[in-house]
């Protein structure tokens, strides 16, 4: 029987059946990983093949054999300490940053990093501003210029309040009938919103810290959520940072959709975009027409470790 992984707690996976109904299912030691390499083989989203347990007490058991091959998938570094990745979730159609300009404020550079990573791994994404029944004067001027940037390069921007439900119908529409991870800061109100999506998910939900100004984390691990408006809500830890993992230096331009058009313009086709002459990105960036504010967040990204030589 197929299956779908929603949710992983150490060797036991919860899945819902192509019968439709739930089992706790492990893995058979013979299990085919293919060229996995991450310290979980088995993420939320994937699609696997299971049989019931034939020996088990209980009905609900089963044992996972296989799995199926992911349309793509999204990672990160499993800790600081280690070079392995963990898969966060798979078979995304589309990547939710839940964003605040309100405390505590989402930066340009955490909105970049994420908006790389899914283009990396091939996955639409939707910025969503939250909270915007708070947001003051300077707040709201801020809301303008972070849409503009991001508008102008293809990005669909959304603004919410999940504690008034503003917009949350649009947001509904835009989450139908497909499988959508969930990120952002603690303290973005992402529980908040979850909430109201699928008053049945009851996630808890963290107070700000007044110390740091940082919400207090509530979520552990990845978790799907299947709405009975028909849509797979995939919930993920408040994520400090992402890393992007296992990307060429050369490759980064190409997760830029402004600097991706503009490639082809650079004098040399192994161009950093840093300080080699005739190159086509500086100069957008120098006209006006490449926004400072992304070239900063390459530099950055550029620059970090979790980058290859």
């Amino acid at each position: 029987m197929k299956g779908l992984v929603r949710k992983s707690t150490g060797s036991w996976y919860d899945l819902i059946g192509e019968d439709g109904k739930a089992y706790r299912g492990r893995v058979r030691g013979k299990l085919r990983l293919g060229d996995i390499k991450s310290t979980n083989p088995i993420a939320v989203g994937d699609e696997v093949v299971f049989e019931k347990e034939p020996s088990a007490d209980e009905d609900d058991l089963a044992l996972i054999s296989e799995i199926l091959p992911r349309r793509n998938y999204i990672i990160r570094k499993s800790n600081n300490l280690s070079k392995q990745t963990q898969v966060i979730a798979a078979n995304l159609d589309l990547a939710v940053l839940v964003v605040t300009l309100a405390t505590p404020a989402t930066s340009l550079g955490f909105i970049d990093r994420f908006l790389v990573t899914a283009e990396a791994y091939h996955i639409p994404a939707l910025l969503v501003f939250n909270k915007i029944d708070v947001y003051g004067e300077e707040e709201c001027a801020l809301l303008q210029e972070y849409e503009r940037i991001y508008d102008s390069i293809g990005y669909e921007c959304l603004q919410v309040s999940a504690t008034r439900g503003t917009q949350m119908n649009l947001l509904k529409e835009k989450l139908s009938q497909k499988t959508s991870l969930f990120s952002g800061h603690s303290g973005v109100g992402k529980s908040t919103l979850l909430n109201f999506l699928d008053p049945h998910i009851e996630r808890k939900t963290g107070s700000i810290s007044h110390y740091s100004n940082k919400g207090k984390h509530t979520t552990t691990f990845a978790e799907m959520f299947l709405t009975d408006w028909d849509a797979r809500l995939i919930d993920t830890p408040g994520i400090k940072d992402f890393g992007v993992v296992n990307l060429e230096k050369q490759e980064l331009s190409h997760y830029f959709p402004e600097m991706r058009e503009r490639l082809q313009q650079c004098k040399f086709n192994n161009c950093l975009h840093t300080e080699e002459p005739g190159c086509a990105i500086l100069q957008a960036v120098e006209s006006g027409e490449i926004e400072p504010s992304r070239y900063y967040s390459y530099l950055s990204i550029l620059n970090n470790e979790d980058i290859h030589h």
